[in-house]
């Protein structure tokens, strides 16, 4: 069993590939972070795996730092808000029902090398690296390490979606209670959101905090750069559109908006999934619904949209 004082050397994804090797009670039902810090903490053997038990927020914060902007620190933790709710299978042989591991080992020597004689190193030319230390990574480690650095405030409407990366609380410490109500509030106030930067498992992020319920959030987001271009022949076609085809379509748009409410929408495939392996432990044949057949290729767009339209209007009247 790796030390607490080893296993904080390893970097996040070095964490997760171990945790995953690991028999951590309710992996299924935990996300990335949760499982990295389940294994981190060294309590991966206390998790509880039913929903029942689960905390509202992982039990111990990932990250500890502070809130900066102007001269105001405000020390707070980020608790992850999210989880990954999918269900995850083990690979078994097809032989005997034995558990597939995956190990590392050395491309020269066919052997299995033991994490603490792993280093990280860069491909600079085809079999040429450049070999960092854990110290030669905390000499570079960026200055946000501690600290969310506020460096402006924007609309919330600026932001294209497409930058945001996931979702943390951020918790004030006790001393910083009121500072934080204040930061919560004045931001809540001003309909806008903080634009910052900080560093989580060695990672510098650009990130946005706002105000949900009275509770600040941290988004972290995409760099620029890391944001694909979107190339599609099949795009620059620019088909015509008549005028009554667009109207058509935004009629059915209109007829299908609504208020946003997230309970409305379930995961039924995850249901479906777990129902099949409720059947298979108790040995019965999996049976699902017919699938309804898919619809036949398009070929009068006009006489789809009315026809949608019509069967919406109906809907909404019945």
């Amino acid at each position: 069993m790796a030390t607490k004082e080893s296993l904080e050397k390893l970097s996040r994804d070095e964490l997760y590939e171990r945790a995953q090797n690991s028999d951590v009670s309710g992996r299924s039902k935990m996300d990335k972070d949760e499982l990295v810090t389940a294994l981190s903490d060294g309590s991966a053997e206390s998790r509880n795996a039913s929903e029942e038990s689960r905390p509202a927020t992982t039990r111990r914060s990932i990250w500890n730092g502070a809130i900066t902007f102007g001269l105001i620190t405000i020390p707070v933790g980020l608790y992850t808000a999210t989880e990954d709710r999918d269900i995850s299978f083990h690979l078994l042989s097809a032989k005997d029902k034995s558990r597939i591991e995956y190990k590392r080992v050395s491309s020269k020597t066919g052997r299995e090398v033991d994490w603490d004689n792993i280093v990280k190193g860069y491909e600079y030319e085809k079999g040429k690296h450049v070999i960092f230390t854990p110290e030669d990574l905390e000499q570079i480690a960026p200055e946000s390490a501690r600290a969310i650095d506020v460096v402006k405030f924007v609309d919330a409407a600026e932001i294209d979606p497409i930058y945001f990366e996931k979702s943390y609380f951020v918790a004030p410490t006790k001393v910083a209670a009121k500072a934080y109500a204040l930061f919560a509030r004045a931001l809540s106030e001003s309909d806008r959101v903080a634009i910052a930067k900080v560093a989580i498992r060695e990672k510098e992020r650009v990130c946005t905090l706002r105000v949900r319920d009275g509770f600040v959030v941290l988004e972290t987001m995409n760099w620029p750069d890391e944001i694909r271009v979107p190339e599609f022949e099949q795009l620059d076609l620019k088909p015509r559109i008549s005028a009554e085809e667009l109207k058509t379509a935004r009629t059915l748009i209109d007829q299908l908006t609504g208020p946003f409410d997230p309970a409305k929408f379930e995961d039924s495939y995850r249901q479906r999934v777990l129902d099949a392996i409720d059947a298979k432990i108790e040995g019965n044949e999996i049976t699902v619904e017919p699938r309804a057949t898919p619809a036949a290729e398009v070929t009068d767009l006009l006489e789809a949209l009315k026809a949608s339209v019509a069967e919406t209007r109906t809907k909404r009247s019945a």
